[in-house]
């Protein structure tokens, strides 16, 4: 298990986590989500012990990381595909932490024949992408058979079969009754794989919930019509309906009524309907619902305008 006990973090004027306390359970994927500026990073480097908290504690498997003779035995991490010497062959990276830990050769061509990298050991670390980057630093978190992993966007620079594997990876270590703790932005693949997730903003923490908690919050059903009269359909609906929103030139979004609803009020009226669909809620949306607000760093969406007359 992971504890993260009132932690807090300083960087001079600026409080970068802020009394932020959680714990990652054996048996899950705990998902690690905020926005940019929200304090993810920090607070994974304070659970490695590789930043000094300035009050509060984060304890892996009861004790602090700072501590530990080797800690590849008990917690493997990957949060920078970059920490890595350019020169080193991916063999040799792998072979300075073997040793360090006392683990045998044979474990490093274990993790790399894992990790899909068999054939590329012997070749140099700067002439990797950054997907095989990726891939040798999830093979450091497994050189130790680590009972927990904890990633900092690990699906980073991989295809669409690297994403497929590094799901199954955590999936299957939860599966095992590991514990393993991601952060990511990618929503998707969140809702995909996580069973928990923990939402942090400014540092603070907003949300500490299961993923079907998350989206049972968005509210009742919603559904998606298209139709050649969407402002007559619109109508007829809005007075049952929790909400009817244009999200087309000829498609609505209704929320708090079921399809058979909305199929049954359009026909009675004699509207023709094109589409009529459930939507699949969206730990996305269940996200940006949650942390509206919570941004550090927001960009403004506008519509630039040509004008007449100006210079090409």
């Amino acid at each position: 298990m992971i504890t993260v006990s009132h932690l807090t973090k300083d960087y001079g004027a600026v409080r970068a986590v802020d009394d932020l306390s959680f714990t990652v359970e054996p048996g899950k994927v705990t998902g690690f989500l905020g926005p940019n500026g929200a304090g993810k990073s920090t607070t994974l480097r304070m659970v490695l012990g590789l930043d000094r908290p300035t009050s509060g504690e984060a304890l892996v498997a009861g004790r602090r990381c700072a501590g530990l003779a080797a800690p590849l035995h008990v917690v493997g991490a990957l949060l920078d595909a970059d920490a890595m010497h350019p020169g080193r062959t991916g063999r040799g990276h792998l072979r300075v932490a073997a040793t360090t830990h006392g683990l045998p050769r044979r474990r490093v061509d274990e993790v790399l024949d894992r990790v899909g990298l068999a054939a590329a050991g012997q070749r140099r670390i700067k002439g990797y992408s950054l997907g095989m980057r990726q891939r040798l630093g999830i093979a450091a978190a497994l050189l130790g058979d680590p009972e927990v992993l904890v990633f900092d966007e690990p699906v980073n620079g991989l295809d669409v079969d690297g994403v497929r594997w590094i799901r199954d990876l955590l999936r299957g270590f939860a599966d095992e009754g590991r514990t393993v703790l991601v952060s990511s932005h990618l929503m998707s693949e969140m809702q995909l794989v996580a069973d928990q997730v923990v939402v942090i903003g400014r540092g603070r923490l907003v949300a500490d919930v299961s993923v079907a908690e998350m989206l049972r919050g968005l509210g009742g059903a919603r559904v998606r019509v298209r139709t050649p009269d969407p402002d007559r359909l619109s109508v007829a609906l809005a007075a049952d309906a929790d909400d009817v929103t244009r999200s087309g030139p000829d498609e609505l979004e209704v929320t708090g009524l079921a399809a058979p609803a909305v199929g049954d009020r359009a026909h009675a009226l004699g509207i023709a309907v094109h589409h009529l669909s459930d939507v699949e809620q969206s730990l996305e949306r269940a996200y940006v619902q949650l942390t509206e607000g919570a941004a550090e760093y927001a960009g403004r969406t506008t519509t630039i305008t040509a004008t007449a007359g100006a210079a090409s």
